[in-house]
């Protein structure tokens, strides 16, 4: 556990983030929020007025297509379709703030290193070093399918995105500190005795480039992980500054926790990444309305709905298994971490279909904090201090009043227990996420 609890805001720029069918709500402002600027504006507003470190952005390229090997649910339901790309509205983000990060998810099995070293580095050398990257392997069928690729089996995949991390940091190291003359006397630019050559002929993927981007003022993004299966989190280790994770409650989480940390002094590492956990907090005036929010949002969201995402995500087609069937009995070659965190949602390994349906419908699986703003508060204070976890990713239920009351209402009460700054400790992601 770090001294203070860090919050990042979870979000997806699709009519959804995280809760199916929470475009429906006649409160949500995301389906007019996408056709212009002014949302995302307004978000960042909120989450640099709450001290929040990031807004991080999961992405789903291609879609889910697993559910009855069919895309009419994703469709049907804008269970995060359309899927529009992060880096447009995050730029707006940036360029609204002065001290807020953002983290967009990209998958290594979609791009090629120096594209992606490219993209993300600009938007960091522009934003003075407050970008992050979300490192996916690529576990959606329907991201292969779009981009005409042969979809990988789990382990192959993060030995691919091994060789694919090599090149992004021989393009982020290419650039020697005393590189860059700008001599106007001379008219010379760079010492390109100072600048590499990358020169890769790897396994997987040929580079021959100079690095594309200036260094910015954190050197390079700072790195988010999600690997949670065995060699997805040897990958963690390797590469990751900050783990996030989905798990389904307090014990789960700090197993995860205990778990890291013997596995990284295992490795030999003086330290772990960080850990962050997804969460979704449902704020009302009173529990009662919290709660009645709640139920609101379930009995919106089909059983179809449910399930296409989950089929999705776990690359399993659950229109073939029986409600009542052990998702522990089930195997994926796409995201085994998850798969293993919904079977324990029950505590005992048990959990059926329909129970992690429910859950997935509502949350994709990140435990529900539900109360006034002093029990949600109360409630994040237990967690953190419980698991030993660096903080959260906050999925808001509603865009944006959620993020409105979680600012407004929760926040104020975390800064004043102390566990939460009043202020940024540095201009950099790096500075006020890792330290």
């Amino acid at each position: 556990m770090t001294k203070q609890m860090h919050l990042i805001g979870f979000y997806m720029h699709s009519p959804i983030n995280h809760t199916a069918l929470s475009w429906a709500d006649p409160a949500d402002e995301r389906l007019a929020g996408m056709a212009g600027f002014d949302h995302w504006k307004r978000l960042a507003r909120l989450l640099e007025k709450g001290c929040f470190d990031a807004a991080f952005f999961a992405d789903t390229p291609g879609g889910f297509d697993r559910y009855r090997e069919s895309i009419d649910d994703y469709v049907r339901y804008g269970v995060c379709w359309p899927c529009h790309d992060p880096l447009a509205v995050g730029s707006v983000m940036l360029a609204e703030t002065q001290n807020l990060g953002l983290a967009v998810t990209l998958s290594t099995a979609g791009s090629h290193p120096y594209g992606t070293v490219r993209r993300l580095s600009t938007l960091d050398y522009l934003s003075g070093g407050r970008v992050g990257w979300n490192i996916v392997s690529g576990h959606l069928r329907g991201e292969h399918r779009a981009l005409g690729l042969d979809q990988m089996d789990h382990d192959a995949r993060y030995d691919q995105a091994d060789e694919y991390m090599d090149i992004c940091y021989a393009l982020w190291n290419g650039i020697a500190p005393d590189a860059i003359l700008a001599d106007r006397e001379r008219g010379i630019y760079a010492d390109p005795a100072k600048v590499a050559v990358v020169d890769v002929e790897g396994e997987y993927y040929r580079c021959r480039a100079v690095p594309p981007v200036l260094p910015s003022a954190q050197g390079r993004p700072v790195l988010f992980q999600a690997g949670s299966s065995g060699r997805g989190q040897q990958f963690a280790l390797k590469h990751a500054d900050v783990i996030f994770a989905i798990q389904p409650g307090e014990a789960a989480m700090r197993g995860f926790v205990q778990k890291l940390d013997a596995t990284s002094q295992a490795a030999g590492k003086a330290e772990a990444p960080r850990v962050t956990f997804g969460i979704q907090c449902v704020i009302g005036g009173t529990e009662t309305e919290a709660k009645a929010q709640q139920k609101a949002m379930a009995e919106r969201i089909p059983l179809d709905a449910a399930l296409c995402r989950m089929s999705g995500t776990l690359g399993v087609d659950f229109s073939k298994l029986d409600p009542a069937h052990r998702l522990a009995d089930s195997t994926t070659q796409a995201s085994q971490g998850m798969l293993q965190a919904l079977a324990n949602m029950t505590g005992d390994g048990n959990a059926t279909v329909a129970d992690a349906a429910r859950v997935f419908g509502a949350s994709t699986g990140m435990p529900q904090i539900v109360g006034d703003p002093a029990q949600v508060a109360e409630r994040l204070i237990q967690l953190w201090r419980e698991s030993g976890c660096h903080g959260f990713n906050v999925t808001p239920a509603s865009n944006l009043g959620s993020v409105e009351s979680f600012v407004d209402e929760v926040v104020p009460l975390l800064q004043k227990a102390g566990v939460f700054r009043t202020e940024y400790a540095g201009k950099t992601m790096q500075q006020n996420l890792v330290g």
